[in-house]
């Protein structure tokens, strides 16, 4: 049971049958290794725990859960068909010049090439410029700064995705 001080979207968070829970937190992160992590350290007490819990799982994470993480996100400029979730957290994109959307389908692609996955960038807030700009300017890393540059995106998306999910009217 949660504690009265606890934030009503993360007590109903807190109490959710445990396959709804991890399907909720599936919801927000692909990598089921950092669900279950997030999953056993329920009951959590305040946001704050929900999100220092979320960035140590994403800390942790090995090459293959990381790896699954990532499969979870359409490329920039593309969001998931009917998917809403995909759809704002990229709608940087959306009002962005066709010429701008085809440069960042060719760039998307010469990272893909480079990195074997998705351009990553948490998207929420950031014009269609800024996210082409980055992945310009991300091109040339090494790949093991480019994979902690994407665990680190990863863990702001979820920050962002948790926040929604724990939302008092949620």
């Amino acid at each position: 049971m949660t504690s009265t001080s606890t934030p009503p979207g993360l007590a109903r968070f807190n109490d959710l049958e445990e396959h709804t829970a991890l399907a909720a937190l599936h919801e927000a992160c692909a990598s089921t290794a950092w669900a279950r992590r997030l999953l056993a350290a329920r009951p959590y007490a305040s946001t704050e725990d929900l999100y220092s819990a979320s960035d140590a799982a994403m800390a942790e994470l090995g090459t293959a859960d990381l790896a699954a993480a990532m499969a979870g996100h359409p490329p920039i400029g593309r969001p998931k068909p009917g998917d809403p979730t995909s759809a704002r957290e990229q709608s940087g994109m959306a009002g962005a010049a066709e010429a701008l959307k085809a440069e960042m389908l060719e760039l998307n692609l010469a990272y893909q090439d480079r990195f074997g996955h998705v351009f990553l960038i948490c998207a929420t807030g950031r014009t269609a410029e800024e996210m082409r700009d980055a992945v310009k300017e991300r091109i040339g890393n090494a790949p093991e700064q480019e994979r902690e540059i994407v665990r680190t995106e990863l863990g702001r998306i979820n920050r962002i995705r948790l926040a929604r999910l724990v939302a008092e009217d949620a």
